[in-house]
């Protein structure tokens, strides 16, 4: 597993599926037949704010203020720090 590369886990299920560098968190749900909605895929609206239960995201949309990233991602766009993200779905 490259540094780009992490894994995200589903809390609800235990289901672990890996996150290729080259797509993003909610196509990795969508590949694994999970309907999470999004509306602009840039991290511009919050239409697919996802709560995380465990690891370190790297925020990189422009909406969630400080408060919501503590427990919250894009997942059309965030990435993570750690090698695991626990979904809370």
């Amino acid at each position: 597993m490259s540094e780009l590369e992490f894994q995200i886990k589903i809390a609800s299920t235990g289901a672990t599926y890996e996150v290729p560098a080259e797509k993003s968190i909610v196509e990795v749900l969508w590949d694994n037949g999970f309907d999470v909605e999004t509306s602009c895929e840039s991290g511009l609206c919050a239409t697919c704010m996802t709560r995380y239960l465990e690891g370190e995201v790297e925020h990189t949309d422009m909406v969630l203020d400080e408060e919501e990233q503590k427990e919250y991602l894009c997942v059309c766009c965030s990435r993570s720090k750690s090698p695991l993200l626990v979904l809370d779905l």
